[in-house]
C-alpha cells in the first residue's frame, strides 16, 4: 500500500488543532486519543508529540482516567476570577444605572464607562477599569447611547452653515 500525503500538512496540522480547541466535545474525543495511544503502549512523550500537546499534559489525562475513570477527561469547570463587586451590590449598581447620572450628583446626562468606574469606586470601594464597566452595562441589559450633538440648540444660522447637504438650488459649473 502506498502512503497517503496531505497537501500543506503543516498548515492542516495546525488547522486541525484548532478544530479540536473549538468544542468541549472534540477535545473530550482528544483526550480519548491520547489515552488510547497511551493504553496501547506508547509513553506520554511520544503520544505528546504525536498530538501535538505537551507530555505533561498528556500525563495529566493518565492520572486524571486513572483516578476517575472517563468522567475524568471531561471538561472542569472554569469559574474565571471571581467578582469584584458583591452579589448584594449588583441590585444596587442596577438601580443606581436606571436614574440618570444627575440625580445622583453628576454633571452628566448619560452614563459612560468612565462614569461608572468613577461611581463604583465612590460608592462601593471597587476599582474597576473603564472596559470592565462597559460589560456591567451589557450584562444588565443596557445599551450604548450617544449624547445628542451640542450644534441642535444653536441659532439657526449656525445650523444651517453646519449642515452636511447643501441647500436646494441652482448649481454652478466649476
Amino acid at each position: 500500500m502506498r502512503k497517503l500525503e496531505i497537501a500543506d500538512a503543516e498548515i492542516m496540522r495546525i488547522a486541525i488543532q484548532q478544530e479540536i480547541r473549538r468544542s468541549e466535545e472534540s477535545r473530550y474525543d482528544h483526550r480519548l486519543h491520547g489515552i488510547l495511544l497511551v493504553s496501547g503502549g506508547m509513553d506520554c512523550c511520544s503520544v505528546a508529540d504525536h498530538l501535538g500537546e505537551h507530555s505533561v499534559t498528556v500525563e495529566r489525562w493518565v492520572n486524571r482516567f486513572n483516578h476517575s475513570g472517563f468522567a475524568g477527561l471531561h471538561e472542569g469547570e472554569r469559574p474565571g476570577r471571581p467578582t469584584r463587586l458583591a452579589e448584594a451590590d449588583w441590585a444596587a449598581v442596577d438601580r443606581d444605572l436606571r436614574k440618570a447620572p444627575r440625580k445622583l450628583g453628576y454633571g452628566q446626562n448619560l452614563w459612560d464607562g468612565k462614569l461608572l468606574a468613577h461611581h463604583l469606586e465612590v460608592r462601593y470601594g471597587v476599582t474597576l477599569g473603564v472596559r470592565q464597566c462597559q460589560r456591567i452595562f451589557r450584562r444588565l441589559g443596557f445599551r450604548r447611547r450617544k449624547p445628542r450633538p451640542v450644534i441642535a440648540k444653536a441659532d439657526p444660522a449656525a445650523q444651517a452653515a453646519y449642515e452636511k447637504t447643501p441647500a436646494a438650488g441652482p448649481r454652478r459649473k466649476p
